[in-house]
């Protein structure tokens, strides 16, 4: 039998209970293990398809008692269709150049980040992160990484996305911009981008972490349609469960 990474006994661990980021008056506990480099890549494939997330040399996903709220999310890319307002968002970007740099943190991205955070997180976890915070960030336990790069035609660095590339397709792990630009949907061209690319690289999948029901901040993912999120059964197309039947909203239909 072929094994996707060593055999070696997995440790796992169990954070302290603290207060939960996306659901008020709740609380969070994850469950993680630590990539090891010779085992990384492969364990970060298989774990991630298994509900985990990664940040760091960490893997982690919830492991909240009474909750199980937060789902992972992925767009089936070939059954993905650009809508009129997804349409509207690439051709806003259409200067804009792709570049996948290695995971190697740069000062132009930091100084970006620190516009971005000071901008639309000022009182987030991160705010105040110093360079040396970024640089393990970006470089400790990057698993065939990318930091895909956004740059204007004056060659102006505007936005910026850490992605792991599983086998099937991208992970987005966290993704920054020019917070001076609202026009131009970063956040949402970014997911866009990277549908556009899994499909013409023809991956199946683009990861998106966790959509959390109830939670404002995450309420966006389930516009990306169609979505699969991770149930007890295993992968199913968001409207097939019992979150997609009892959300009542327009998903991206024009």
């Amino acid at each position: 039998m072929t094994h996707p990474f060593t055999t070696r006994q997995i440790p796992f661990y169990l954070t302290a209970s603290g207060p939960c980021p996306y659901l008020p008056g709740r609380l969070e506990r994850k469950l993680f293990t630590r990539l090891e480099p010779g085992d990384g890549p492969a364990l970060n494939d298989a774990l991630t398809h298994a509900g985990f997330r990664r940040s760091q040399a960490v893997l982690y996903r919830p492991a909240c008692e009474g909750c199980d709220a937060c789902r992972s999310a992925r767009i089936p890319v070939n059954a993905f269709s650009f809508s009129r307002s997804n349409r509207k968002v690439l051709k806003a970007n259409d200067d804009l150049s792709r570049e996948e740099q290695p995971a190697h943190a740069t000062m132009e991205q930091f100084q970006l980040l620190s516009r971005y955070l000071d901008t639309r997180h000022g009182d987030g976890d991160m705010a105040g992160m110093s360079f040396a915070d970024y640089v393990m960030m970006i470089e400790d336990g990057a698993q065939r990484t990318d930091v895909v790069e956004y740059r204007d035609d004056a060659g102006t660095l505007r936005a910026a996305a850490l992605i792991d590339r599983l086998r099937d397709g991208p992970s987005l792990l966290y993704s920054f911009f020019d917070p001076e630009q609202p026009a131009r949907s970063f956040g949402k061209f970014i997911i866009l981008d990277a549908v556009r690319w899994s499909q013409a690289q023809g991956l199946p999948y683009v990861y998106l972490g966790y959509w959390v029901p109830g939670s404002e901040k995450m309420a966006y993912k389930s516009r990306y349609r169609p979505l699969e999120i991770l149930t007890s059964s295993g992968w199913r197309r968001f409207e097939d469960t019992e979150f997609g039947r009892q959300t009542e909203m327009d998903f991206g239909g024009d």
